[in-house]
Protein backbone atom coordinates (compact mmCIF):
# COMPACT_ATOMS: atom_id res chain seq x y z
CA UNK A 1 0.00 0.00 0.00
CA UNK A 2 2.84 2.37 0.81
CA UNK A 3 4.19 1.86 -2.72
CA UNK A 4 0.92 3.33 -4.05
CA UNK A 5 0.24 5.99 -1.42
CA UNK A 6 3.71 7.52 -1.16
CA UNK A 7 3.81 8.72 -4.78
CA UNK A 8 0.18 9.91 -4.52
CA UNK A 9 0.94 12.01 -1.46
CA UNK A 10 4.01 13.50 -3.14
CA UNK A 11 1.97 14.13 -6.29
CA UNK A 12 -0.73 15.91 -4.27
CA UNK A 13 1.83 18.33 -2.84
CA UNK A 14 3.56 18.79 -6.22
CA UNK A 15 0.32 19.51 -8.09
CA UNK A 16 -0.94 21.88 -5.38
CA UNK A 17 2.37 23.75 -5.53
CA UNK A 18 2.27 24.16 -9.31
CA UNK A 19 -1.30 25.38 -9.37
CA UNK A 20 -0.90 27.67 -6.37
CA UNK A 21 2.18 29.20 -8.00
CA UNK A 22 0.05 29.91 -11.07
CA UNK A 23 -2.78 31.37 -8.98
CA UNK A 24 -0.32 33.62 -7.16
CA UNK A 25 0.07 35.57 -10.43
CA UNK A 26 -3.58 36.70 -10.17
CA UNK A 27 -4.75 39.79 -8.36
CA UNK A 28 -6.63 39.34 -5.08
CA UNK A 29 -9.65 40.70 -6.97
CA UNK A 30 -9.48 37.89 -9.53
CA UNK A 31 -8.84 35.28 -6.84
CA UNK A 32 -12.12 36.38 -5.20
CA UNK A 33 -14.05 37.04 -8.45
CA UNK A 34 -17.43 35.29 -8.64
CA UNK A 35 -17.42 32.45 -11.19
CA UNK A 36 -19.78 29.60 -12.00
CA UNK A 37 -18.42 26.45 -10.39
CA UNK A 38 -19.04 24.18 -7.42
CA UNK A 39 -17.52 26.94 -5.30
CA UNK A 40 -18.04 30.46 -6.52
CA UNK A 41 -14.42 31.67 -6.68
CA UNK A 42 -10.85 30.47 -6.88
CA UNK A 43 -10.45 31.48 -3.23
CA UNK A 44 -13.52 29.53 -2.07
CA UNK A 45 -12.40 26.46 -4.01
CA UNK A 46 -9.00 26.65 -2.35
CA UNK A 47 -10.67 27.03 1.04
CA UNK A 48 -12.65 23.86 0.34
CA UNK A 49 -9.48 21.95 -0.57
CA UNK A 50 -7.83 23.10 2.66
CA UNK A 51 -10.92 22.30 4.72
CA UNK A 52 -11.11 18.78 3.30
CA UNK A 53 -7.44 18.03 3.87
CA UNK A 54 -7.59 19.47 7.39
CA UNK A 55 -10.82 17.72 8.39
CA UNK A 56 -9.54 14.35 7.16
CA UNK A 57 -6.32 15.02 9.08
CA UNK A 58 -8.32 15.63 12.24
CA UNK A 59 -10.33 12.45 11.63
CA UNK A 60 -7.21 10.34 11.04
CA UNK A 61 -5.84 11.75 14.28
CA UNK A 62 -9.12 10.61 15.94
CA UNK A 63 -10.43 14.05 16.88
CA UNK A 64 -13.97 13.65 18.18
CA UNK A 65 -15.08 17.00 16.83
CA UNK A 66 -13.58 18.32 13.63
CA UNK A 67 -13.48 21.94 12.60
CA UNK A 68 -13.12 23.43 9.15
CA UNK A 69 -10.25 25.92 9.33
CA UNK A 70 -12.11 28.22 6.94
CA UNK A 71 -14.67 28.96 9.66
CA UNK A 72 -12.23 31.33 11.38
CA UNK A 73 -9.92 32.20 8.51
CA UNK A 74 -10.02 35.70 7.05
CA UNK A 75 -6.55 36.06 5.58
CA UNK A 76 -5.54 36.66 1.99
CA UNK A 77 -4.36 34.24 -0.65
CA UNK A 78 -0.67 34.10 0.35
CA UNK A 79 -1.46 32.89 3.86
CA UNK A 80 -4.03 30.43 2.48
CA UNK A 81 -1.43 29.15 0.02
CA UNK A 82 1.01 28.47 2.88
CA UNK A 83 -1.68 26.71 4.92
CA UNK A 84 -2.67 24.40 2.04
CA UNK A 85 0.94 23.48 1.30
CA UNK A 86 1.70 22.91 5.00
CA UNK A 87 -1.30 20.59 5.31
CA UNK A 88 -0.31 18.69 2.16
CA UNK A 89 3.22 18.31 3.51
CA UNK A 90 1.77 16.83 6.71
CA UNK A 91 -0.03 14.24 4.59
CA UNK A 92 3.14 13.41 2.69
CA UNK A 93 5.09 12.98 5.94
CA UNK A 94 2.30 10.87 7.44
CA UNK A 95 2.31 8.51 4.47
CA UNK A 96 6.13 8.32 4.42
CA UNK A 97 6.25 7.39 8.10
CA UNK A 98 3.22 5.09 8.26
CA UNK A 99 3.44 1.33 8.42
CA UNK A 100 1.38 -1.10 6.35
CA UNK A 101 -0.60 -1.83 9.50
CA UNK A 102 -1.49 1.85 9.85
CA UNK A 103 -2.78 1.94 6.26
CA UNK A 104 -5.05 -1.04 6.84
CA UNK A 105 -6.27 0.18 10.25
CA UNK A 106 -10.02 0.81 10.24
CA UNK A 107 -11.15 3.86 12.12
CA UNK A 108 -14.54 5.34 12.88
CA UNK A 109 -15.40 8.92 12.03
CA UNK A 110 -18.37 11.20 11.51
CA UNK A 111 -19.02 13.10 8.31
CA UNK A 112 -20.31 16.67 8.33
CA UNK A 113 -23.88 15.33 8.62
CA UNK A 114 -22.89 13.47 11.83
CA UNK A 115 -23.27 10.09 10.11
CA UNK A 116 -20.79 7.49 11.40
CA UNK A 117 -18.56 5.41 9.14
CA UNK A 118 -15.75 2.93 9.59
CA UNK A 119 -13.07 2.62 6.91
CA UNK A 120 -9.44 1.71 6.50
CA UNK A 121 -6.97 4.58 6.39
CA UNK A 122 -5.78 3.68 2.88
CA UNK A 123 -9.27 4.24 1.41
CA UNK A 124 -9.44 7.67 3.00
CA UNK A 125 -6.01 8.58 1.65
CA UNK A 126 -6.90 7.56 -1.91
CA UNK A 127 -10.12 9.56 -1.60
CA UNK A 128 -8.26 12.59 -0.26
CA UNK A 129 -5.67 12.67 -3.03
CA UNK A 130 -8.34 12.08 -5.68
CA UNK A 131 -10.45 14.87 -4.17
CA UNK A 132 -7.57 17.31 -4.62
CA UNK A 133 -7.22 16.29 -8.26
CA UNK A 134 -10.93 16.85 -8.86
CA UNK A 135 -10.90 20.38 -7.46
CA UNK A 136 -7.62 21.31 -9.14
CA UNK A 137 -9.42 20.50 -12.40
CA UNK A 138 -12.13 22.95 -11.45
CA UNK A 139 -9.48 25.56 -10.66
CA UNK A 140 -7.96 25.10 -14.12
CA UNK A 141 -11.35 25.86 -15.69
CA UNK A 142 -11.74 28.91 -13.45
CA UNK A 143 -8.28 30.15 -14.39
CA UNK A 144 -9.16 29.86 -18.08
CA UNK A 145 -12.33 31.88 -17.44
CA UNK A 146 -10.14 34.54 -15.84
CA UNK A 147 -8.02 34.70 -19.00
CA UNK A 148 -4.97 32.83 -17.75
CA UNK A 149 -3.24 31.17 -20.69
CA UNK A 150 -0.16 29.64 -19.02
CA UNK A 151 -1.57 26.99 -16.70
CA UNK A 152 0.75 24.21 -15.57
CA UNK A 153 -0.15 20.65 -16.47
CA UNK A 154 -0.61 18.64 -13.29
CA UNK A 155 -1.37 15.19 -14.68
CA UNK A 156 -0.12 12.37 -12.49
CA UNK A 157 1.84 10.83 -15.35
CA UNK A 158 3.81 14.07 -15.74
CA UNK A 159 4.71 13.90 -12.07
CA UNK A 160 5.86 10.30 -12.53
CA UNK A 161 8.00 11.22 -15.53
CA UNK A 162 9.83 13.90 -13.52
CA UNK A 163 11.16 11.35 -11.00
Amino acid sequence: MKQILQPLSAYNLWAHTLLLDCISQLSEEDIHRELKSSFSSVYKTLMHIWDAESIWWQRIKLAENTEAPSEHFQEGFEILRKKILAQSLLWQEFVSNASELQFSHEFTYQNTKKERFKQPVHEVLVHLFNHGTYHRGQLVTMLRELGVTKIPATDYILFCRKK
